[in-house]
């Protein structure tokens, strides 16, 4: 070491330094990456992607080869600057060297490479990888010793080395990488992507036709009468039943009557014999699961019964499809915007019968969703009577009015969102 200038001494330092950045640098890089960016760009056979997943396939060898190369150089250092610091300041060159050195290591080869890796893995980790690599087949006898040791010591703690997180997203995670997408996304790509999502959470009981709003065609009915009902339908699939709807026949086509009208076959007797047998859907189901039995059963509508076979209404599949991509504009029910009118004064005019789900979906409202579906049956529950008019109470923090009763319902109620009181308990 004393054949050796002082000038060379400080240009192997400097190397050295450089050398202990690359290491950091590819360190943070490497366990920076989108794991999920690096598998897209693998299976588009991505060079970089390629040889970083097959590093990463084992992480111990990795973190072992990068640690032996940054030890090594760091340490080499070290005694490098100590040498320095003995012949340009004494005795005290060994604590003004481990100083200086200390603050050198700790800017240039750590905290400056690692913040630029984390900032731009890829940029870094894809070029690492060929060194790493070439490393990793030089050394590779000293990493295995080395990895044979640390997961020794492991495994005396309990810990399987070879049992790795699986990275895997669970759908909520999934949603709030859809939502973080940013400009990657169109914003109405975001949203069918979220609903998606969103269909494990709704069952066919949020989206459904009520019993009590079910539209059909008595087949006792006198047959003008069946005739005239068929040609003002507003709808081409029509209920059929015998005096209620509790004994329902099945449905009719609209093209199936058609058919009929053209060859003058069209009475009751043909009609009856048209007629398509009725998918029941137990209540409770979700709506991913529907929409996948609609698509084996090859079903575009059924009926919801209840644990007693009870008819509690009527489930389509373009029901669902508009959970996803939103109402169609041939739709014949109310939308949130005709069940909830605003008012001078900042208050809501709200139809009873307007589904709680919808509301708080239009409105971005918290009105409760685990009990009752409407606004009328909410209330109800919670008044645990059919109130008067007139009557205000306070339901999840909102203010609400009850305007008009009528028919043992809630016909109107004025909900007033600007004196919401935040009624959900607070964290400890």
């Amino acid at each position: 070491m004393d054949s050796i200038s002082t000038q060379m001494l400080f240009t192997i330092l400097g190397i050295l330094i450089l050398i202990s950045a690359y290491f950091s640098g590819s360190e943070t890089g490497m366990m920076s990456l989108n794991r999920y960016r690096l598998r897209h760009l693998e299976k588009q056979k991505h060079k970089g992607a390629r040889r970083v997943s097959k590093l990463l396939d084992r992480p111990d060898r990795l973190i072992g080869l990068i640690l032996i190369g940054n030890n090594l150089v760091n340490i080499a250092a070290s005694a490098i600057a100590t040498v320095i610091g003995l012949r340009l300041f004494g005795d005290m060159g060994i604590l003004i060297a481990t100083i200086v050195l200390t603050l050198v290591i700790l800017i240039f080869a750590e905290v400056t490479p690692k913040t630029l890796a984390a900032l731009y893995p890829e940029k870094i980790a894809f070029p690492s990888s060929i060194i790493l690599t070439l490393l990793l087949k030089l050394l590779f006898p000293l990493v295995v010793v080395v990895n044979w040791i640390t997961n020794g010591f492991l495994m005396v703690l309990g810990i399987n080395a070879e049992q790795r997180e699986q990275h895997s997203l669970s759908s909520e995670e999934l949603r709030t990488v859809v939502n973080e997408s940013g400009a990657l996304l169109h914003q109405r790509d975001q949203d069918m992507l979220v609903s998606i999502l969103d269909l494990e959470k709704v069952s066919v009981e949020d989206i459904m036709i009520p019993r009590s709003e079910l539209v059909g065609i008595d087949v006792n009915d006198d047959w003008k009468k069946i005739q005239k009902q068929l040609t003002q339908a507003n709808h081409t699939r029509v209920l059929l039943y015998r005096d209620s709807i509790d004994d329902v026949v099945g449905y009719i086509h609209a093209r199936d009557a058609l058919k009929l009208l053209s060859k003058s076959q069209f009475n009751k007797a043909t009609l009856l014999r048209a007629v398509r047998e009725l998918y029941f859907i137990p209540e409770g189901t979700p709506l991913n699961i529907q929409l996948l039995k609609f698509q084996h059963a090859k079903e575009r509508l059924g009926l919801v019964v209840d644990e007693y076979g009870d008819i509690q209404g009527l489930v389509t599949l373009e029901d669902i499809l508009e959970e996803i991509v939103g109402d169609f504009t041939t739709t014949m029910t109310p939308t949130t915007s005709d069940e909830v009118t605003l008012q001078p004064d900042g208050s809501y005019l709200v139809d009873g019968s307007a589904s709680i789900r919808d509301i708080n979906k239009e409105m971005s409202w918290q009105l409760p969703t685990d009990g009752p579906k409407t606004l009328n049956g909410l209330i109800i529950e919670y008044l645990e009577e059919i109130p008067q008019s007139n009557i205000s109470l306070r339901i999840s923090g909102y203010p609400v009015e009850i305007i008009d009763v009528a028919d043992n319902m809630i016909k109107t109620v004025r909900v007033m969102p600007d004196h919401f009181i935040d009624e959900s308990p607070e964290e400890e």
